[in-house]
């Protein structure tokens, strides 16, 4: 019996992102939710918690605004929360949230397996699972799209580009997901009304000894980029002659 965490980070929601006439991202109206990715990584925790017969712990490092997200992420099956409230996290990169996760799971007892999305949806940086394995020195398997589990042993499809790799791995280990992985089912007003009920804790700086970490890569600018079309329009034969030229372009562009 032990425990699996999902960790997951809360973003601007991409669909209320401004783009100025400089190309400059505008976050000033977006509201903020749990990265769709991660909403994957959450429901394989719960899946997994019940094989092990333990509990799925939802783990985010976040500032004061994460806050938000605890009911959210509960109602979505963890049986209880971890929130690291820091300010390091608004300017955290890959390695500082990874020492910072890392420092949270260790301070958690009977730990068997942490799952994270493969990338989150604001930044996707893939960074995070394989800096938090070596971390906790524990095995990684990234790229994840089916799992299962028995007794100590994980076993798991990697999506690769041209092939399904199946891996094995001793617990306690550190996995990322795909979407493919699950349907993130969306909580019932039942679930919503429980998650207010289920237990929380709130960690700081202090708590876990990160008060001199400072990131290895900062931001200096975010620019929105612009997509070029090459507006090509087929007029030539019938409907199914174009569809066939329209197939044989995007194949030529990689994109079928």
């Amino acid at each position: 019996m032990g425990k699996v965490i999902a960790c997951y980070k809360w973003v601007p929601d991409e669909a209320d992102i401004k783009i100025n006439s400089d190309h400059t991202i505008d976050l000033s109206k977006a509201k903020w939710k749990i990265s769709d990715y991660d909403k994957n990584a959450i429901e394989a925790a719960v899946q997994a918690a019940q094989v092990l017969e333990g509990k799925a712990v939802s783990l985010t490092f976040g500032g004061a605004n994460a806050k938000s997200s605890l009911k959210d992420a509960l109602s979505r099956g963890p049986d209880e929360a971890c929130w690291i409230n820091s300010d390091l996290a608004s300017e955290a990169d890959g390695f500082v949230t990874a020492t910072v996760l890392a420092a949270a799971v260790r301070k958690m007892e009977d730990v068997s397996l942490v799952i994270c999305a493969e990338g989150a949806s604001d930044t996707y940086a893939r960074q995070i699972t394989p800096r938090l394995g070596a971390e906790l020195d524990w095995p990684v398997i990234t790229s994840v799209s089916n799992i299962s589990i028995n007794g100590n042993t994980i076993r798991a499809e990697r999506q690769l580009d041209d092939c399904i790799q199946t891996v094995e791995a001793e617990l306690p280990a550190v996995i990322s997901v795909l979407p493919e992985v699950n349907d993130a089912p969306l909580p019932s007003l039942k679930a919503v009304i429980a998650a207010s009920k289920k237990p929380v804790t709130e960690l700081g700086d202090k708590d876990l000894g990160i008060t001199d970490l400072t990131s290895k890569t900062r931001v200096q600018s975010q620019k929105a980029y612009v997509m070029i079309r090459k507006n090509i329009i087929f007029t030539e034969g019938d409907a199914l002659d174009q569809v066939k030229e329209l197939v044989g372009n995007l194949k030529k562009e990689g994109i079928l």
